[in-house]
């Protein structure tokens, strides 16, 4: 573990070893840097600055990608959902869409915070849109 310290406080800060931790912890809603702050100030509002590490968060465009990512998931969790209760049910048209849109919007909705997370982890790891490009094992370029 390297700590490194905080641009704007003089707190050690744990930069994560691997791309796949700060996804991790962009997926558990914390900042990717710190691991420490919360990443969102409201559902899909990222904070403009982690108040942990001071990271600014406003450099980072997820747009539509973590939608994608959320419609791309559900769907394929719900097809043998969905072939499942047709071949075993055949239930009405009424009673089946009613059932299925409402899997989908629960399992979308529930995937859409954390594939958020997720993209703006990435998007830091690899120093895209402005953000600085840190690594635990390299000397920071500030």
């Amino acid at each position: 573990m390297t700590l490194h310290f905080s641009a704007r406080e003089q707190r050690p800060v744990d930069l994560p070893a691997s791309a796949w931790q700060a996804v991790w912890r962009g997926m558990r809603f914390t900042c990717p840097r710190c691991g420490d702050a919360p990443l969102f100030a409201g559902f899909l509002k990222p904070m403009p600055v982690c108040p942990g590490c001071g990271q600014d968060w406003t450099h980072q465009r997820a747009d539509d990608f973590p939608a994608y990512i959320s419609m791309l998931i559900t769907g394929h969790l719900l097809a043998p959902v969905v072939i499942g209760l047709e071949l075993a049910f055949r239930p009405q048209v009424g009673v089946f869409a009613a059932i299925v849109v409402s899997l989908a919007m629960a399992l979308m909705l529930a995937i859409l915070q954390p594939a958020k997370g997720a993209v703006i982890a990435m998007q830091w790891w690899f120093g895209m849109h402005g953000f600085v490009r840190e690594r635990p094992n390299e000397p920071q370029s500030r």
